[in-house]
């Protein structure tokens, strides 16, 4: 089994900054893709930031300039540097991981629990 813990999420004034940061566990052989899901009440998952493991980096254009995505393959862990932040991004913040492990064949999807990013105004 795989687990992917987060951790960062928090309150924070408009302008401000905040990092989050998360870890994967398990039977894990090869990492293949990172990133990271947010969802505000009432709305759809979307995509905030998504690593490759070549280092491609992919943004919504909403965060664009003011978030960065990297990872640390020594820790099995991704970050989300999250700056000049904006109440419009207040939301449930989940961590996901395409990778395949040593107990089930081929790729899959895996999630973190979720944590909550307030911004206030």
């Amino acid at each position: 089994q795989v687990q992917l813990v987060e951790s960062g999420g928090g309150l924070v004034q408009a302008g401000g900054s905040l990092t989050l940061s998360c870890t994967a566990s398990g039977n894990i052989s090869s990492f293949y893709s990172m990133g990271w899901y947010r969802q505000a009440p009432g709305k759809q998952l979307e995509l905030v930031a998504s690593i490759t493991n070549g280092g491609s980096t992919n943004y919504a254009d909403s965060v664009k300039g003011r978030f960065t995505i990297t990872s640390d393959n020594a820790k099995n862990t991704v970050y989300l540097q999250m700056n000049s932040l904006k109440p419009e991004d207040t939301a449930v913040y989940y961590c996901n991981a395409h990778l395949s492990t040593w107990v089930l064949a081929g790729a899959r999807d895996y999630w973190g629990q979720g944590t909550q990013v307030t911004v206030s105004s």
